[in-house]
């Protein structure tokens, strides 16, 4: 008996035989998975190789499956969305099963500006005026900011509150 076969709550009856393909799209349909993440929950649930890929072809083929679009879309949730540097981005969706080289595909050219404006977001919600520049500057590091945009982003937030104490 295969783990993806169950039995019936009532009567001892046995249930219809859940196959790769209609466990991937139970699971597709409660939330959008890489190919990769997909393929690990079904070889969890115990089906044979053969059964997932050919699940995850017919996923593809009916464009159910699309890496390259969900990438570009998880991609452009979190670059607008959220505090978090573009590396900190890329590294997310890699470890979401997408591949490397995709994920930094779908990085917009110019993304200075976009880094600067999230760093300061970080240090506005963590630090205040006299806070010592260095741990700044370390917490902006170590969430995947360059030391260019880190420089830049703990100017810019002393700045603003050298401006707010002359008004």
């Amino acid at each position: 008996m295969r783990p993806a076969q169950a039995e019936a709550g009532r009567g001892g009856k046995k249930r219809e035989e859940r196959t790769a393909l209609m466990t991937a799209v139970d699971y597709l349909a409660r939330q959008a998975h890489s190919e990769k993440k997909l393929r690990e929950k079904l070889m969890r649930k115990g089906f044979p190789t053969e059964e997932i890929d050919a699940a995850i072809a017919r996923l593809i083929e009916r464009h159910y499956l699309d890496d390259a679009d969900l990438c570009a879309q998880q991609f452009m949730y979190l670059y607008q969305e959220s505090r978090d540097s573009v590396r900190q981005i890329c590294a997310k969706l890699i470890h979401r099963g997408f591949d490397h080289d995709l994920v930094w595909s779908v990085v917009p050219e110019d993304t200075d500006e976009r880094e600067t404006t999230a760093a300061e977001r970080v240090l506005a919600m963590k630090y205040k005026a006299g806070d010592r520049e260095q741990k700044m500057m370390a917490t902006l590091c170590q969430r995947g900011f360059s030391v260019d945009v880190a420089h830049s982003a703990v100017r810019h937030f002393r700045d603003s509150f050298a401006e707010d104490m002359e008004e």
